[in-house]
C-alpha cells in the first residue's frame, strides 16, 4: 500500500468525491437551512480529505493514525447529520443514499489504512 503522497490514496480521493457530493445534495436543502445544516455538512465533509492529507502530510504514522481518527470522527458527523435531513423530513432516503453509502465504504478504507499503519508501527517497535 503506497502511503507516500496522499493523493495517491484511493481513501483520499473518495472523500474528495463525497465532498463534490455533500455540496451537491445541500442544495436541495432549503434556504434556511444554508447557515446551520448544510454549512455543518460541508464541513463535516471537507474535514474528512482534510485530515487524511494532514495526516500524511506529517510524515509519521503515529500522526497519520491520529489523522485518521479525526478524520474518521468527521466521517461519523456527516452520516449523522444526513440521517438529521430525513427525520426531520428535510430529504428522503434516495436523497442521501449515495452519499450514506459512500460514508460507509469510505470508513472502511480508513479502518483499514489505520490497521495497516498499526502494524508497520508494531513491526518497527
Amino acid at each position: 500500500m503506497n502511503t507516500s503522497d496522499y493523493k495517491s490514496l484511493e481513501v483520499w480521493r473518495k472523500s474528495i468525491l463525497l465532498c463534490k457530493e455533500v455540496y451537491l445534495l445541500t442544495r436541495k436543502l432549503p434556504k434556511e437551512e444554508t447557515y446551520v445544516l448544510s454549512d455543518q455538512m460541508h464541513r463535516a465533509a471537507i474535514s474528512i480529505s482534510s485530515n487524511i492529507a494532514e495526516g500524511q502530510g506529517r510524515e509519521s504514522k503515529k500522526e497519520f493514525l491520529k489523522f485518521l481518527s479525526i478524520s474518521r470522527g468527521s466521517l461519523c458527523e456527516l452520516e449523522t447529520q444526513c440521517i438529521i435531513t430525513i427525520e426531520i423530513v428535510l430529504l428522503n432516503n434516495e436523497d442521501v443514499s449515495e452519499i450514506l453509502s459512500l460514508c460507509s465504504e469510505i470508513g472502511k478504507m480508513i479502518r483499514a489504512l489505520a490497521n495497516y499503519l498499526s502494524k508497520q508501527l508494531e513491526m518497527n517497535n
